[in-house]
């Protein structure tokens, strides 16, 4: 057994060979690589941008004060003040086919249908598409796709109809005290899978019997609702959020901008105005040259409104719903 100190010398000389031999000894550990210092050049970085909150849900929808069923795709509801009734349009199948199938419901403020087919299309009487109506001195005018039809407004006998050369698209009726009617041509024909321009786009003035041309152009805009005023002709459009009044030379004037568009109805509620839209389904209510808020929400196509004087309601018929439903506004 070797005692320490040879084990100690025997480990000396081997060290002392290895150097002699030309091996290295192994080189000292490097020290660890301080942290990186930021440079005072370097662009900053941006901040990562805050989520989007989440848009809030829509109001959820009013409650009628009455709500009339049965219907087929009701498109206008007009309010017979001599009467006290209201009457809707129910195309029953599709705005432009000419199936004869149409009818006019008559209502009772109560909530009741008191006729459901008052007038309907027959062997006897023609009725299509039926849409926009207004009362004139005893007498119902009801737009038909190309035609405008007069019917007795006790009886619902057929009193004649007006043909309108042209016209592709009939939709609202409008009447003035002196007995001038009034029908918008929204310039619509039925395509692959919607609704195509024809751009017959026009108002109509029918007088003694005859339909003559106020105004004709594109730049109407598909014009849908229409309503007389003491301030002139006003009409708003289903092809952009426009509503606005014709002079009597045709000329848009006073255009004013919805907030939404796809307007159809158009009445008058006091001293304001109420407009309904698809692309809000909303009412909205207003002024000309003013601005227009929404006052009832949530509603699925609303078609061509009507208004109770006599009890403050707006009339909407649900053109998908099948429905006419009454809203109290104050």
């Amino acid at each position: 057994m070797h005692s320490r100190s040879s084990l100690w010398l025997t480990t000396l000389v081997v060290a002392s060979l290895s150097t002699a031999c030309g091996a290295e000894a192994p080189p000292p550990a490097k020290p660890a690589a301080p942290p990186p210092v930021a440079s005072a050049t370097a662009e900053p970085v941006a901040p990562a941008e805050p989520a989007k909150p989440a848009e809030p849900p829509p109001p959820p929808a009013p409650t009628p004060v009455a709500t009339w069923k049965d219907m087929a795709t009701p498109e206008s509801v007009l309010y017979d003040e001599a009467g006290d009734r209201y009457l809707v349009s129910n195309i029953q199948g599709k705005p432009l086919d000419a199936d004869g199938n149409g009818f006019i419901s008559e209502l009772s403020p109560d909530g009741k249908v008191t006729k459901l087919k008052w007038i309907e299309g027959s062997a006897k009487v023609k009725l299509d598409a039926p849409k926009g109506m207004a009362l004139v001195k005893g007498t119902l005018y009801v737009a038909d796709i190309d035609t405008v039809r007069l019917f007795d407004a006790k009886s619902g006998a057929p009193k004649g109809a007006v043909k309108i050369e042209g016209a592709t698209f009939l939709n609202d009726v409008a009447a003035a005290p002196d007995g001038r009617v009034f029908v918008t041509d929204s310039g619509l024909k039925a395509g692959a899978a919607d609704f195509e321009p024809t751009g017959t786009d026009a108002v109509y003035v029918i007088e003694k019997g005859k339909a003559k041309a106020l105004a004709r152009s594109t730049e109407l805009n598909r014009p849908n609702g229409i309503l007389f005023t003491d301030k002139g002709l006003l009409v708003n459009t289903f092809g952009a959020a426009e509503i606005f009044r014709l002079d009597d030379k045709g000329q848009k004037q006073d255009v004013t901008k919805a907030p939404n568009g796809g307007l159809d109805g158009l009445i008058a509620a006091g001293d304001s105005l109420l407009v309904s839209s698809w692309g809000a389904s909303a009412i909205y209510r207003g002024k000309l040259g003013g601005t227009f808020e929404p006052v009832l929400q949530s509603l699925k196509a609303p078609a061509d409104i009507g208004w109770d004087s006599k009890r403050s309601r707006v009339l909407v018929p649900r053109f998908l719903e099948g429905v006419v439903e009454a809203y109290e506004l104050k």
